[in-house]
């Protein structure tokens, strides 16, 4: 337990700290006028020449104002360099006329700028890159994602001017940004350029400052929140013959299943022995329910499941199932296989299950007799089609059958 405890802590203060770069350059682009925004652009570009190390072949001309004006003279520029631009330096040139676009051409976004780009390479990732960061692989993605807007994730950290009054190393900061800032508005070429990056740093120390003083709280109990809940429900069953539940967490929903698999050994271990509490038993009737659905029907679809639980990444898992049966399912099937039609599968039995001991032991149901395999089943729509020409409106041959067929 605790070397899960930190290798969780290391992900989340190297992901904190990554924030607070980001936070960092954000407050300092924020902190420049609207009318301001074109100098910077400008200044970026100079900004760039230097840290490239190029030798212009001539300065660029920064008075004129439009696109098209710029573009002729880029023309010219590289009419005069005869072909000894570098790729990169074409780069600065192409920026160099796209920043003088009007005030109404960059409200649309339709270009990205290098300030703008400084917050989407900060922020983007490859989904690879992001799975191998959590302890649970992918599921640790999925469980972000949800549709309940009661569930809050971690907010921004925010500098307020209260934090500056009441934090004495937060206010001499503050008053050594704000000169720095002033030194670097009478600044030009190299030492903007610096006092720039110098500034950015700062302003991510600020936050480093705050969260000495006063830590954020991240909720952490969202699994003992599982273990004391209660999981009561009551069952119906509707006129398609679909039984219902309203309890909080349903075997009937494949959503709720998945959840529960993808938290499974958190669940399992928290809940073990706590024999008063119905979590234990619901993470009892689930492995139940996993031997029953998979075990001999499904036996790839069980080794995925159990090679999920134990934590193998889709990569690994694609080569073991390919050598244990000669099949190569791709990464995304996978994962579709693992959040889609396990939990599917699952939730059908579930249901077949149900109904067939409410019909047996609630009340009397009507049953009949495959016409094919020879098995006495509830004449359900979950054991035969539908068919409207016949007596009880159903097929002579179960759904197994048939699909068995197929």
């Amino acid at each position: 337990m605790k070397r899960t405890k930190t290798i969780k802590n290391r992900f989340k203060y190297s992901r904190k700290e990554r924030q607070y770069e980001v936070d960092a350059e954000m407050d300092y682009f924020d902190d420049i006028e609207e009318e301001d925004i074109e100098q910077t652009e400008d200044e970026n570009i100079e900004d760039k020449i230097i840290e490239e190390d190029i030798q212009p072949v001539r300065k660029l001309d920064y008075t004129l104002q439009t696109p098209a004006q710029r573009s002729e003279f880029v023309h010219k520029f590289i009419e005069e360099a005869q072909g000894q631009l570098s790729h990169r330096y074409l780069e600065i040139l192409s920026d160099y006329i796209i920043f003088a676009m009007d005030k109404e051409e960059r409200k649309k976004k339709e270009i990205l700028t290098d300030n703008r780009m400084i917050t989407v390479n900060k922020r983007e990732t490859s989904f690879q890159e992001l799975v191998s960061k959590f302890e649970n692989g992918e599921d640790g993605i999925y469980n972000l994602i949800a549709n309940d807007k009661n569930i809050l994730l971690t907010p921004k950290l925010q500098i307020t001017q209260q934090d500056i009054d009441e934090i004495e190393p937060l206010q001499e900061l503050k008053a050594a940004i704000d000169s720095i800032r002033e030194q670097e508005k009478k600044a030009v070429g190299k030492k903007k350029y610096l006092l720039k990056k110098q500034i950015i740093e700062m302003c991510q120390n600020q936050y480093l400052i705050k969260s000495e003083f006063k830590p954020p709280v991240y909720s952490s109990n969202t699994v003992k929140s599982f273990v004391k809940a209660d999981f009561g429900e009551n069952i119906t069953i509707l006129e398609n013959g679909e039984p219902y539940s309203d309890g909080l967490i349903s075997f009937f929903n494949p959503k709720h299943l998945s959840a529960l698999l993808c938290n499974y050994s958190a669940l399992k271990e928290e809940s073990w022995g706590n024999f008063v509490n119905d979590a234990y038993y619901m993470m009892e009737d689930l492995d139940r329910l996993i031997e029953k659905t998979l075990r001999v029907k499904y036996p790839l679809y069980y080794d995925l499941l159990i090679y999920k639980i134990d934590g193998r990444q889709n990569i690994d898992i694609q080569a073991l199932l390919e050598m244990k049966y000669g099949i190569r399912h791709s990464v995304e099937y996978i994962s579709s296989l693992w959040r889609n039609k396990i939990p599917k599968l699952l939730a059908e039995q579930e249901k077949k299950d149900y109904l067939i001991w409410y019909y047996t032991e609630v009340e009397r149901g009507d049953w009949k007799k495959c016409s094919r395999c020879g098995e006495v089943k509830l004449a359900n729509n979950k054991f035969f089609s539908k068919n409207k020409t016949s007596k009880d409106g159903f097929y002579s041959i179960c759904k197994e059958c048939r699909n068995s067929k197929k």
